[in-house]
């Protein structure tokens, strides 16, 4: 009896580390925004605003049940009908001080919707939105937001260990916040749906991470990796605490996707770099300027540069084309990634891993 009592309390202590962690995302900084719109999101019908010791109600359905949210000389300043804040730093909680749905816009450009607590701060006249919101909601977010809701079950699987492992093992990534919305961190869109299959391969492999040495995996993942994977080096990244193997995806290999673009001869050495340059045209010129890393040059009398190349994205880690193709041939999500990540393992979550 007393090693069942034993072995429940640490099941107990190991859900709590893996089921209580939180991540900071910093969300809609792609559009610089000195103005948002925020509102209850479904199913919530009351927001608490507070800052600088004041504190009011967004309702939805009354005369305050939309907050416009501006950066002032003085920080932020949130108004809702008659009722404003002015202070450097705007909450915004359920009633009790806890997670909420809301709804986060700016003006005339998107709007999403979010589950957790919001920070707003403000940098250079700019509005910093901060989503303080549970890892396993963000997980499922990842996934839905980097797979297509008509893939496999078993490759969502591996995709949400892999960015659960990316969470846990990367620290913060940003001075205001941990992560971003973009695919500089991950890419995240508003919470899945609980019945969605993004939310199920969250919920089915909840606190598992993949390990190398007993450390968390910062995994990393591509859309196409074009027939092998690559590694960090060889797109002139620093090496981390696993090292990434380049292996033969076949089904990649034997379906590449196939792409040509043209580009400046300067563009053509920034190039040369590897991601770093690739990152840069992609700034300048749009992010699919130059899909992949896996290019050939040929160049033009007339000066321009052509790029013939194969993938989608950096090439390193899980290939989720060839993931999908995997699961759709039987495959688990244990296969797939013991496939993209040697000599890793699957864990749950647990202090100091």
């Amino acid at each position: 009896m007393r090693t069942c009592i034993v072995l429940l309390c640490a099941a107990f202590v190991l859900c709590a580390d893996a089921c209580a962690q939180t991540v900071n995302i910093g969300v809609l900084g792609i559009f610089h925004p000195t103005e948002l719109l925020l509102s209850a999101g479904e199913k919530q019908q009351q927001l608490l605003v507070s800052g600088a010791g004041q504190q009011f109600f967004v309702t939805a359905g009354s005369d305050c049940g939309a907050l416009r949210i501006r950066a002032s000389a003085h920080g932020v300043s949130a108004k809702c009908g008659q009722k404003e804040i002015r202070a450097e730093e705007i909450q915004t909680t359920n009633r009790n001080r806890d997670a909420a749905a809301f709804v986060l816009a700016v003006p005339g450009k998107i709007k999403r919707e979010y589950r957790g607590t919001l920070r707003v701060i403000t940098k250079e006249g700019v509005l910093i939105s901060i989503v303080e919101m549970d890892l396993e909601t963000a997980v499922a977010s990842v996934v839905g937001a980097e797979m297509t809701g008509d893939t496999p079950l078993e490759a969502l699987k591996a995709q949400a260990v892999a960015a659960r492992s990316f969470f846990a093992a990367s620290g913060r990534r940003h001075q205001d916040f941990d992560f971003c919305d973009l695919t500089h961190c991950q890419f995240l869109r508003g919470p899945a749906r609980v019945e969605s299959p993004a939310a199920k391969a969250a919920v089915e492999t909840r606190g598992m991470i993949l390990a190398y040495n007993g450390k968390t995996v910062a995994a990393m993942f591509t859309r196409s990796c074009g027939g092998h994977t690559r590694t960090p080096k060889e797109i002139g990244l620093p090496a981390g605490a696993y090292p990434y193997f380049s292996v033969i995806c076949e089904f990649c290999y034997k379906n590449p996707v196939k792409w040509t673009r043209e580009v400046s001869t300067a563009d053509a050495v920034v190039l040369q770099s590897g991601e770093a340059g690739r990152l840069s045209v992609g700034r300048r010129m749009g992010w699919n300027a130059v899909p992949s890393n896996n290019f050939s040059l040929r160049r033009e009398t007339d000066g321009q540069v052509v790029l013939e190349g194969i993938g989608q994205g950096h090439g390193v880690g899980l290939c989720q084309r060839g993931a999908r193709a995997m699961a759709e041939n039987g495959a688990t999500f244990r296969e797939i990634l013991e496939h993209y990540f040697p000599n890793t393992t699957i864990e749950q979550m647990r202090a100091g891993l």
